[in-house]
């Protein structure tokens, strides 16, 4: 039946490119799973993430969050570790949550670190990095100042990185928020991923981009109107 109505919602989307507000709408009007689907944006950069001086990184904090609250682990020492507690942490600990994660435990979505903890957290490099997990100071996520962190992060900000095929994809809210939530998320995280852009890019910065929710088709985006900000 999925199958069924995966065509029936496809059959409604036009082989052209649309604007932001134009793909929401359709999206919005097309969804058909029973359950809370995630609008997901997806691009394709005019960049090679081989070279350090192309590597595309940033963080933004959605105006309308994400529609869930990620589960945030705090790895810190002395007093930071009350501060993560009072702030809001799932999971506060120092050396025994590095020891905890290189056995195996990885209930979290977000990992924020003091500094003087990194030489720990350094050695679960593999173990994080690959899922986009690993602190960083330029993602805001080592830092001193974790009471900061952890209600960004619990208040929606998404963390975007370009991957080794040049795509970025990111989770921009839940398809029951409001068509101006949608638009108003998406256009900030065009925003930032315009501020996010190499001084050494060449050529065309954003060479495609695709909406889409959790089960339905995807809606391509005209890299034009974005450039021109006139997505909506």
């Amino acid at each position: 039946m999925a199958g069924k109505k995966f065509k029936q919602a496809k059959a409604q989307v036009e082989e052209r490119e649309y604007t932001v507000t134009e793909a929401i709408e359709l999206l919005q009007k097309i969804k058909f799973a029973k359950f809370d689907e995630t609008l997901e944006a997806h691009l394709r950069l005019g960049v090679d993430p081989k070279h350090a001086d192309q590597m595309v990184r940033g963080t933004v904090v959605l105006p309308h969050g994400t529609g869930k609250s990620k589960k945030v682990l705090v790895i810190a020492s002395g007093e930071k570790i009350h501060e993560a507690e009072h702030a809001g942490a799932d999971y506060v600990g120092g050396d025994d949550m590095v020891e905890k994660i290189a056995g195996g435990w990885m209930d979290f979505e977000s990992v924020i670190a003091t500094p003087e903890m990194m030489k720990s957290v350094a050695r679960l490099g593999k173990t994080l990095g690959p899922r986009g997990l690993m602190p960083n100071p330029k993602s805001g996520t080592v830092t001193f100042d974790v009471a900061r962190a952890i209600q960004e992060v619990k208040a929606g900000k998404v963390e975007f990185r370009v991957d080794k095929t040049s795509n970025v994809h990111v989770q921009l809210g839940k398809m029951s928020f409001s068509k101006e939530k949608l638009i108003e998320n998406t256009l900030l995280f065009v925003e930032a991923i315009f501020k996010a852009k190499p001084a050494a890019a060449k050529g065309k910065y954003i060479q495609k981009f695709f909406l889409t929710a959790t089960m339905s088709p995807s809606v391509r985006i005209s890299p034009a109107s974005l450039e021109t900000k006139s997505a909506v």
